[in-house]
């Protein structure tokens, strides 16, 4: 029988956002950041505003070094939940490879005054260089 809707993927074949997180995690596992990122960016079109996808959606960008598209998508976590303590971590490490050390500085604060018993985040926010700031864009 040549039925051309067999060509087409039938729903049993497409991948739910749990199945394209998990596969984003594991990819991310084995440092495959970039594939990893267009995994995730398939769950988040599929469940927006899911906290665990956009989370490791910044962490693929961020591992990527596509730092603008990391903290974007960090800065949309943070209106999801602007308590969430690594989402202000992640921000600011974003930032701070952007040059944007004064706003990497505040959410670094913010990351360590919201669990202050993290290591990780008060040694990033120890590691962050001062200087001269960054001129605004025009």
């Amino acid at each position: 029988m040549d039925d051309a809707s067999d060509d087409a993927p039938h729903d049993d074949e497409r991948e739910s956002a749990y199945e394209l997180l998990q596969r984003g995690h594991a990819l991310l596992a084995r440092h495959h950041h970039a594939q990893a990122a267009i995994v995730l960016e398939r769950a988040d079109r599929l469940e927006p505003g899911k906290q665990s996808i956009i989370e490791a959606l910044g962490r693929a960008y961020y591992n990527s070094a596509q730092h603008d598209a990391a903290r974007r998508t960090f800065e949309r976590l943070l209106e999801i939940d602007p308590s969430a303590h690594y989402a202000h971590y992640a921000l600011g490490q974003s930032l701070k490879r952007l040059g944007r050390r004064d706003e990497a500085r505040t959410h670094l604060r913010l990351a360590v005054a919201l669990d202050p018993t993290s290591s990780l985040y008060r040694d990033a926010l120890a590691r962050l260089p001062s200087g001269p700031r960054r001129p605004p864009a025009d």
